[in-house]
This record gives C-alpha cells, structure tokens and sequence, in this order.
C-alpha cells in the first residue's frame, strides 16, 4: 500500500514538472507565418525580450506597400534564419492600441527594436524587396572598407551602381558616403581608389559616380559643405530618368522622392502626338533636374484612375500639366493648349519663382456676375444655378487659352440675345480649367451641356452644329420635352407629399391614442 501511495505521488509531481515546462515552452512560443513572427499586444513584449535584434513592420493589410513588404519580410527571414536578426510583423488596423503605445499608427512603418529597448527603435527604409532588407542590416553594422570592391565589376553592372573614388579612406567624405548607402538600401554602392577613374572620365578625387552598363550618368564632386542629405538627393534624382512614368512599380519611389515639385503630364499613352509632346516634356526635365520631378501619367491606363480623381482630370482633357507641391499639396495647371517645350519650361520657371497662379477648387464669385446676357459662372455657384429646378440653363464650359473656345465666345452672346427676354432660360459660361467641375460633360472642351428645368439633376451634352439657329432649335424643343416631363415629375412629387402628410398624420393620431 505505501508503495502505491509511493508510486502515485511520483507520477503526479512528474505530471507537474512537465505540464510546467510544457506551459513555460508555449509562452515562449510565437505564431509564425513564413518565417516572420505574427505579433500583438499580448506577446510583443516577450518577443522584445526574447530577440536582440527585432525587425517589425507595422502594416495595414490589403495595401499594395503591405503586400510588398510582407513578401520582402517572408524572403528575407528565409534568409535569416539562425541569424541574431528575427522578423515580425503587427496588424496595426487589428492592434490599434499597440500602435498607439508605439507610436505606430501609420500604415507602414518598419522598425528595429534592439536589446528589448521599444522606446528608441531605428526607424528602416522602405524596402524593395528581401535583398533591401539584407543589405540594410549588412551595411547599419559594417564599414566602408566593405565596399571595396573592383572597380571594373560595378562599372559593367546593368543595375545602377553609386561608386564613390576616394583618395584616403578614413576622410570624412567616406563616412558620409557610407551614411548614405545605408539609407539607400535599395541602391548597389561601392568605392574604389583605382586610378583608372581619373584616367577614364577626366575627373578628380572624392567624387561620386553614377554608373550603369559602363555608362556614366551623372559624376558630383564632394565638398566640405556637402551634407548626407543633399547626396541622398542627387543619387535618388538621378537614378530615375528625367522623366518617369506613374505605374504601380515607380509609385512608391515617386511619392519618396526628396524632390517635393512635382510636374505632371496627363496624356494618352497611345495618341498620335504622344511622341512629341513627350519629347518636349523631357527636354525640359533636363533643365530642373534637382528642382522638380517630372511624372507622366497614362489617361488611358484604367489602374491610373484614383491618380485622374484626386487631380480632377478626365480623359479628354488630355494632354495637360499640373504642377504640384507635395508640401502643401497646392496644384497649379499650365494655361495653354500647346505643350512645347519653350512653353513647359516658362511654366516650370515661373512656378519656382512663385509668379504661377494656383488652381482653385473656385474663382471668387465675380461681382456683377448675372447682370450680362451670359451669365459668369464659377466652381462655388455652377451646381446652385444650373439644377434650378424653375430655369432652363445652358452651359458653355470653356479653356480661355483656347482658340476653339475664344472663338465661340461671339455666338455664346448672340445665344444669349436670342433669349434675353425669357427669363426662364439662363444662358451662362464658366472657365474650366480655373473651376473644378465635378460633372461630366463627355467631350473635350469647349463643351456645351443643357440642364432641364426639372427637379431631377439632368445634363443634356449639345453635339449639333455650332450655329445660333441650331441652338435655339435644341434649347426650345429640350424645354418643351422638360415641360411633359415635369408633369409627371410634379403628380409624383404630389403623391410623395400627400402620402407623407398621410403617414404623419396616423403617426401623430397613435401618439395621441397612447397618451
């Protein structure tokens, strides 16, 4: 008997012993996927403690920076493993309140937590892909000497390679070269003391060469003034070519580029004047490299149409310019019909010198507007008077730099003239390209569209001759079509009212009953 009690009481401190060392191993553990931790407010903590070196994204899912990372994140902890280095990511759109804590609450942010210390994280660019990882982590604990490398290998590489020529190595020139590799993950670097530089392109010591395929893109020469910052500038501008096309590959390298003056070219990719508007576009590129980045979006691209939305631009509008700060967000549009590059490179010019007029949401209502035969309309007043739901209003919506549209402005008035005693009919016009129109007028400019005087929000696009005969012949049968159709707008509206008044009624007559 005292040998059962014996063996029962081993039995059960065993137990003991290995549900403890059983719970202890799952509180070390971590859910992965891929390789990289899946943290959240209850284990970031011990997964501080747990890694000396703790690289985190802090993400948003079903964003496209999200899904790039996450796959450069999975590729390099592959690469990672055994290494001191763990990955991990948090959802911050699920732990919100980590987020916060952290001070994380953007939708992209990478940190590396080091020693368990979350207070003073180092914050890690924005990689491209897995190698942007490795390379950064590689270059924050290495030296220049690291580098080194044959200077005839990365002049014939077909990726863009930052080659610095340096007379001494231990300058301060070389330091700094160094700060900016590691900033510039997704950038080859490499120094090189071979006279060959010298011999090749005629240039002098301590200086940085932008090579590709053995050819020299841009050489800048340091200087005791040359700061970290304004290198990263040159190298991250003239990596790019002058000018670059917005897809979902240039996005994230576009909207982090250090130039903040953006110039941007609408047009149809596929256009029969595409080839020269495009030249003249990048010959002035040239001249503000540094200054303003220029981008050219494809209309007809239907992935493009959020980048089309948030400039108010349409299709037809194309080709056109805007120039934009990324500050600010202040946009301003290049006032002309003609895109050569005299042109493009006085508007560029006069944006930088502040001479450039802003393009508005609205003109100011201008004084006196509705005391002409045509009425001046603007962006703030266009929807209040052309849904009037009592007048026929005729629109002509028009570029003042445009000879089409000047060149209407004669019959606009003579329309205008035609109805001056009709009180009822509001012949007006409004400067698109100062206004933001927020209705679609289907056709380029200068458009001309017809609202009904209904109570629905119609718009009749005119696409007859151009001749006052014409018009008042379309105004006066869209009138007469409006007038059968308010009929029926107007019983409908009729029964809505008594039906309501119906329903209010018995409402009030239960309320009372209850009482």
């Amino acid at each position: 008997m005292k040998r059962s009690v014996l063996l029962l009481g081993v039995t059960a401190f065993c137990l003991c012993v290995f549900a403890t060392a059983n719970a202890s191993q799952q509180d070390e553990s971590f859910p992965e996927k891929n390789g990289v931790l899946q943290l959240e407010k209850g284990n970031f903590n011990r997964a501080l403690r747990k890694y000396d070196q703790l690289l985190v994204h802090f993400y948003a899912p079903l964003t496209v920076q999200g899904y790039r990372v996450t796959a450069a994140f999975e590729g390099a902890a592959a690469e990672l493993q055994g290494s001191e280095v763990k990955l991990a990511t948090v959802d911050v759109t699920k732990e919100k309140e980590l987020a916060k804590d952290l001070s994380a609450t953007d939708q992209h942010t990478i940190r590396l937590y080091l020693s368990g210390d979350k207070h003073n994280p180092v914050t890690c660019p924005d990689p491209q892909n897995s190698a942007s990882i490795l390379a950064w982590l590689k270059r924050r604990v290495g030296s220049a000497a690291d580098l080194i490398t044959d200077f005839s290998q990365s002049e014939a590489s077909e990726e863009l390679t930052v080659v610095g020529f340096f007379e001494e190595l231990d300058h301060e020139y070389v330091q700094m070269f160094y700060a900016a590799a590691i900033d510039l993950p997704d950038i080859n670097f490499a120094v090189t003391q071979n006279d060959d530089v010298i011999t090749k392109y005629g240039l002098t010591h301590d200086v940085v060469l932008l090579l590709r395929k053995s050819k020299l893109i841009q050489a800048y020469k340091m200087t005791p003034q040359t700061s970290k910052e304004e290198l990263i500038i040159f190298i991250t501008v003239f990596q790019m070519d002058p000018v670059t096309e917005y897809n979902g590959q240039t996005a994230t390298r576009i909207l982090s580029s250090p130039v903040l003056n953006h110039a941007l070219l609408f047009v149809n990719k596929s256009s029969e004047d595409f080839e020269e508007i495009f030249s003249a576009f990048n010959s002035a590129a040239e001249t503000f490299r540094l200054k303003i980045l220029f981008v050219y979006v494809n209309v007809d691209e239907p992935r493009n149409g959020r980048m089309m939305e948030y400039f108010r631009v349409r299709d037809f509008e194309a080709p056109l310019i805007r120039l934009v700060n990324l500050t600010d967000h202040v946009t301003y549009h290049l006032p002309s019909d003609t895109l050569n590059v005299g042109i493009i490179t006085e508007f560029c010019q006069s944006y930088l010198e502040g001479k450039a007029k802003p393009k508005m949401q609205s003109e100011p209502i201008p004084e006196g507007w509705d005391e002409k035969p045509v009425k001046e309309l603007v962006g703030m007043n266009l929807e209040k008077v052309a849904f009037h739901p009592n007048k026929t209003v005729f629109v002509m919506f028009y570029l003042p730099y445009s000879r089409e549209s000047r060149a209407l402005f004669p019959l606009w008035e003579e329309l205008a003239e035609s109805f001056k005693q009709q009180q009822e009919v509001v012949i007006a016009r409004i400067d698109a390209s100062a206004n933001d129109i927020n209705l679609s007028t289907q056709g380029a400019y200068p458009s001309l569209c017809l609202f009904p005087a209904l109570y629905a929000e119609r718009v009749v696009v005119y696409t007859g001759k151009r001749k006052v005969d014409d018009l008042v012949k379309f105004v006066e049968k869209e009138m007469e079509k409006a007038r059968n159709y308010r009929v029926k707008e107007d019983e409908d509206r009729r029964k809505y009212t008594e039906a309501f008044e119906a329903e209010e009624a018995k409402r009030s007559n239960k309320t009372k009953d209850e009482l």
